[in-house]
């Protein structure tokens, strides 16, 4: 059956989508491949103890400065021969702290600075840049504010320094509140994923690998050979180990060597932390990309991986073109099933795919504990799923070239799961994304909904899903929303604007939920008198090409005409000069006759008036069976008439002025809460 323009561009968009989506999941499995099929020849060797800078970039982070600066300062390493940096860039009460921390361990005898450069330009590759003027010794160490390096930690990887071309030693992060929460469980799976499966895989060959950021040393030399520390990306420890390894450095990631971090605790800070992660890896496929490609020193397979890695995050989007797209592709009939005759097939490729082969590679991960680790899985997916939208808005920032603050990802000294972080300073309230997630989320419900009654259940569950992760992410970004002055010294005590503010919070989210619940209600409401009237019309129009009982198909007719009444109500009229009605048309925009539903009313009228003088012919006749072929060509030719008009009943004038109310609704709630958020930050400010 033929499809219509609008259909077709949809299902092309559908099929690219899933082919570059599949390309990078492959890509993944071929990794694993190689982390598990390439061993690393790398041994460690004695390098003495050669000095070392230790630089701590900091930016208000009272909660966790402390314990990082005590794990470093008890670091099993000569004191001659190591140098504490503390970068702090900070404007609240951790200046303080840190102040009186450096100040107890110089008295100690430790050879630590408190370095303070007035200004957060560059922010944290800016305050890298800075410390790397007044560096001289061999090795540079970076560890973020929320890790915990262990006393061992520099004895156990400086030997890995074993060849002169060894730029740069990165360490696999652990993970001290893992157990905290199902966000935390789902973003160490993750992290997991790729150290033990990227990294590793990356390392142990000549494909790029990247710095974390954190808990790794480089040579000082590869730093100052690579161009040093740049600012023109949200991510410059990708961008600095890129530019080392297009200068013939290598980069050594280990395994074994395991330096514990705070995972975030409130969805909106792993938000963050995402948002910054997928728009800083675009940013440097622009910057980078072109020079690797020209780099003929770079191996093919090299310059491809470098590609993948630093354009993966364009799944996302198209990860939302997908979820969009279905719907429309099932109410328009049309055949997604891997093979037709086996519609049971198609889940079972879906999961092949996905949580089938991850679970092989938990097992070849996680070994013995394996089972704990895939229970987390489900988990993992939905908090995917649910960030496809905060990273999709990464991923244009990025494309558009919008400039961004480098917000860091805060950290509370959250390690038990009893601690409660929601009274601290540094909480973040949801943002704008939060609209586009619910709204992804109600649409996701009409999705299931359409597969249902377009007889294609088995799309539900892949529906459901991203519906579920879109729902999550929301709800949890709200829940885990507080208004603090982050300057405030004592979080237990509450200003009036502070109160205020949460109370106005509180009567957001009741509106919020309310008008979620009253959105939810209308697009079931509006999909069961708009578009399933519709679909049942196409059930009857099957039911008679494959009848050949005049009685059965004048009743389906029947049905098909009663259908049509409840449309026609809610469809646009075009009037003649007389004032005469000569169309009902949903396609409100370059209609075409196709789609005209009065057309199709005086067609249907015409077949009712066929039918009934067919009764009356003996079935044997020739004219019987001239005027049943007829009847089978009309439906034939009216169910494609209906599936072309079926797509723009969801785009109707009274949908369109529906979905824009309802927006500006809770638009009208976020303009409140931004308005209380600038008042907080005011009174920062101002001190009031």
């Amino acid at each position: 059956m033929p499809i219509n323009p609008f259909t077709q561009l949809v299902f092309d968009l559908f099929i690219i989508s899933a082919i570059i989506i599949t390309a990078y999941t492959c890509n993944f499995y071929y990794l694993a491949f190689l982390s598990r099929k390439r061993k690393d020849v790398l041994s460690p060797t004695d390098w003495g103890t050669p000095s070392i800078t230790i630089q701590l970039p900091i930016y208000n982070e009272k909660y966790v400065a402390k314990r990082l600066v005590d794990s470093v300062c008890h670091l099993d390493y000569p004191q001659d021969k190591m140098r504490i940096m503390v970068l702090d860039d900070s404007d609240d009460d951790t200046v303080e702290l840190l102040a009186n921390v450096v100040d107890d361990y110089k008295k100690q005898g430790f050879h630590i600075e408190h370095v303070r450069r007035g200004t957060r330009k560059g922010y944290k590759a800016g305050a890298l840049k800075h410390a790397m003027q007044s560096t001289d010794t061999e090795l540079v160490a970076i560890f973020d504010a929320d890790f915990i390096p262990p006393a061992w930690f520099l004895k156990r990887a400086i030997p890995h320094f074993s060849k002169p071309n060894i730029g740069l030693v990165q360490c696999r992060w652990g993970h001290v509140n893992e157990n905290y929460s199902a966000i935390t469980q789902a973003q160490a799976l993750s992290l997991d994923f790729h150290f033990l499966i990227e990294q590793k895989a990356k390392s142990n060959s000549h494909l790029f690998m990247n710095f974390n950021g954190t808990a790794g040393i480089w040579k000082r030399d590869c730093i100052e050979d690579a161009g040093g520390w740049h600012t023109a990306t949200l991510v410059e420890d990708l961008d600095l180990s890129y530019r080392a390894q297009m200068k013939g450095w290598k980069c050594v990631f280990l395994p074994d060597i395991v330096v514990d971090a705070e995972l975030p605790v409130q969805m909106n800070a792993a938000k963050r932390q995402q948002f910054r992660w997928a728009k800083g890896s675009i940013q440097c496929a622009i910057k980078l990309l072109t020079d690797i490609a020209l780099k003929r020193k770079v191996a093919i397979e090299a310059k491809i991986q470098a590609f993948i890695q630093l354009t993966r995050h364009i799944v996302y989007p198209l990860m939302l073109i997908q979820f969009l797209a279905l719907p429309i592709l099932l109410a328009g009939q049309v055949n997604l099933y891997v093979i037709s005759f086996l519609p049971a097939l198609t889940i079972a490729t879906y999961l092949a795919m996905g949580p089938g082969a991850y679970i092989m590679i938990i097992q070849s991960m996680y070994h013995k504990s394996w089972k704990s680790k895939a229970k987390i899985l489900p988990a993992l997916l939905v908090y995917n799923a649910g960030m496809s939208v905060n990273n999709t808005v990464a991923v244009f920032d990025a494309v558009l070239g919008k400039k961004n603050e480098f917000l860091r990802t805060p950290k509370y000294g959250v390690l038990k799961t009893k601690d409660d972080w929601k009274d601290n300073a540094y909480n973040l309230p949801f943002s704008q994304v939060t609209l586009l997630e619910i709204f992804f989320g109600v649409y996701g419900i009409l999705g299931i909904f359409v597969s249902i009654f377009s007889n294609n259940p088995i799309f539900v569950p892949i529906i459901g899903l991203q519906a579920v992760g879109f729902f999550y992410i929301a709800y949890m970004s709200l829940s885990h929303t507080r208004f603090k002055r982050n300057k405030s010294s004592n979080p237990r005590v509450k200003t009036r604007k502070e109160k205020m503010a949460n109370k106005v919070y509180k009567l957001s989210m009741i509106g919020i939920v309310a008008i979620i619940l009253f959105g939810g209600f209308m697009a079931i409401y509006g999909y069961n008198t708009d578009i399933y009237p519709l679909d049942r019309i196409r059930g009857h129009l099957d039911g008679i090409v494959g009848s050949s009982d005049p009685a059965v198909i004048r009743s389906h007719l029947l049905n098909v005409q009663t259908d049509l009444n409840l449309v026609m109500g809610k469809v646009p009229e075009t009037l003649n000069a007389n004032g005469e009605v000569i169309s009902k048309n949903p396609v409100w925009i370059f209609a075409t006759e196709s789609t005209n539903l009065l057309r199709i009313q005086n067609d249907v009228n015409t077949m009712i008036a066929s039918i009934d003088k067919i009764s009356t012919v003996p079935k044997d006749s020739s004219a019987y069976h001239t005027g049943m072929l007829d009847l089978n060509s009309r439906a034939l030719i009216l169910k494609t008439n209906i599936m072309d008009a079926t797509p723009y009943m969801y785009v109707s004038v009274a949908n369109i002025m529906f979905g824009t109310i309802w927006i500006a609704a809770i638009l009208g709630i976020f303009a409140a809460l931004k308005k209380k958020k600038e008042q907080l930050k005011l009174a920062d400010e101002t001190g009031v």
